[in-house]
């Protein structure tokens, strides 16, 4: 019997591979541009970490963590995000302390759920993380970043954005009351799902996709009303700041995220493009977060976009270069007893040449089945090395793409030939 891969855990193939690379390539860059660092940490936490951040009444903590005893009976958990780990390592490690830090993060996240197009058991996301800015600028930073990287990407004209205000904790639990009271004259009419979060999470209500429920709660209190003059103020000049920018939004008042540590600006990016998984980046402020898991009081905003989506968005679009797909420009060919040389000359032209991609033949073979290994590399030009060019210490260059004829080069002059032909 063949082990197999566990359900909602996939492996990323080669022809896969090309499109993260390009995607987290394009996102790295991007974040350095705006004085954005790399942090890493461990993939695996004390699960009481996730209960007081996401919250134990959340459907990640309740139903979906991967959590596990060790051997010496601790509680442990596989990190369903990235936020709670990265608030954990800022603070073991004094980053927060008087500063300001501005990081990012990618990794694998893993949640137990059911599996379908563009959600995984172990999904992947990249994380930002902004601490010590409490204002509505580094939440019009980041919006303004994410909208940058969809035109880098070529996906702007797919995605939008939705943002909503959710006050203060003191304003939520005012605004909890009369949510519940409400819903509860209206209990017969909520569905299974509802009618469980009621008791424990009765905001999640309003992200409800059930149709009844919504029609329901279009007479409901309206969190809006509830929010205090200072985060209304705060709400007003981050949608100044994106009216400025011609960035163009969504107020959505149900617009409540999943985990409990939001407060202030929520956000999301989302798409029609991938069926019902449409959300492919979304964050907002958890000004509370850092004194909750035990630091000292620091505000902070952030926001996770997951790979997976992403990558089948880019896929979907065919917006990946075709020059990322290629992974070989130059293809060196050995005919005969010539393997030791060619492998010389192929790290060779590798120093003279940084910036192309060679490979060398391995495994011997015929002149005709070795250059129909170099025709579908993909490579441009084929260099054919048999014991007569070894020995004349020439090199013949095979034009695979284009319409030249093939020519006889001198070793010491094929550098020169390459950058010009791929620079040109």
């Amino acid at each position: 019997m063949k082990i197999q891969s566990l359900r909602g855990m996939h492996d990323l193939l080669p022809d896969q591979s090309t499109t993260w690379q390009y995607l987290e390539k394009t996102v790295a860059d991007l974040l350095a541009r705006y004085s954005y660092k790399e942090i890493r940490f461990p993939i695996v936490e004390q699960t009481e970490l996730f209960k007081r951040s996401v919250g134990e009444a959340t459907d990640i903590v309740e139903k979906e963590m991967y959590t596990f005893e060790d051997r010496n009976g601790d509680q442990l958990s596989l990190r369903p995000e990235g936020t709670a780990g990265c608030v954990r390592a800022c603070t073991q490690n004094g980053l927060l302390h008087n500063q300001t830090q501005r990081l990012w993060y990618a990794g694998p996240m893993f949640r137990h759920e059911r599996p379908q197009k563009g959600r995984q058991r172990q999904f992947h996301q990249i994380g930002v993380e902004a601490f010590g800015l409490c204002g509505p600028d580094i939440d019009a930073e980041l919006l303004l970043l994410t909208a940058r990287l969809w035109k880098a990407l070529k996906i702007d004209h797919v995605v939008s954005l939705q943002i909503n205000s959710l006050g203060t904790s003191e304003d939520r639990k005012k605004y909890r009351s009369e949510l519940v009271a409400y819903l509860t004259q209206h209990h017969q009419a909520l569905d299974e799902d509802s009618q469980r979060r009621l008791l424990t999470n009765p905001m999640r209500i309003l992200d409800s996709k059930n149709a009844d429920v919504q029609k329901l709660l279009e007479n409901a209190p309206s969190l809006s009303d509830f929010i205090d003059e200072e985060s209304r103020q705060h709400f007003q000049q981050l949608c100044s700041i994106l009216d400025a920018a011609n960035i163009s939004y969504e107020l959505n008042p149900k617009l409540v995220r999943g985990l409990d540590y939001y407060s202030k600006t929520v956000f999301e990016w989302v798409t029609s493009s991938l069926g019902a998984q449409g959300t492919i980046c979304a964050g907002g402020r958890y000004d509370g977060l850092v004194e909750q898991l035990g630091g000292k009081p620091c505000p902070g905003v952030g926001f996770a976009m997951g790979i997976e989506r992403l990558a089948l968005l880019l896929d979907e679009l065919n917006t990946v270069p075709d020059s990322v797909a290629q992974t070989v420009d130059v293809y060196i060919v050995a005919v005969g007893n010539t393997m030791s040389d060619a492998m010389v000359l192929s790290d060779t032209l590798r120093n003279q040449c940084p910036t192309l991609r060679f490979e060398s033949h391995c495994g011997g073979g015929s002149f005709k089945s070795q250059m129909k290994k170099a025709d579908k590399s993909g490579a441009d030009i084929a260099i054919i090395l048999g014991e007569k060019e070894i020995a004349d210490k020439t090199g013949g260059v095979k034009y695979l793409r284009q319409e030249h004829p093939q020519e006889t080069v001198v070793q010491n002059k094929l550098a020169d030939l390459l950058n010009t032909f791929f620079i040109d």
